[in-house]
């Protein structure tokens, strides 16, 4: 809501700026878009790796 917002408002103040913005979000968020799932890829082999190194004391701490 509030970035609709916003886009009204540059809408009434620039309205060629906002209408550039309009066309070109969904350009920028295909683009970006390889980028994020990079991130959650890498997010979630670190997390196997940290689940991997903290095994050995989660095991000594059942005992």
């Amino acid at each position: 809501m509030t970035k609709f917002l916003l886009w009204c408002i540059l809408l009434v103040l620039c309205w060629p700026l906002a209408l550039a913005a309009l066309v070109l979000y969904p350009l920028v968020w295909l683009l970006l878009l390889p980028f994020r799932l990079a991130g959650i890829a890498v997010g979630g082999a670190l997390e196997l790796v940290s689940a991997i190194v903290f095994l050995p004391v989660r095991l000594l701490r059942t005992i």
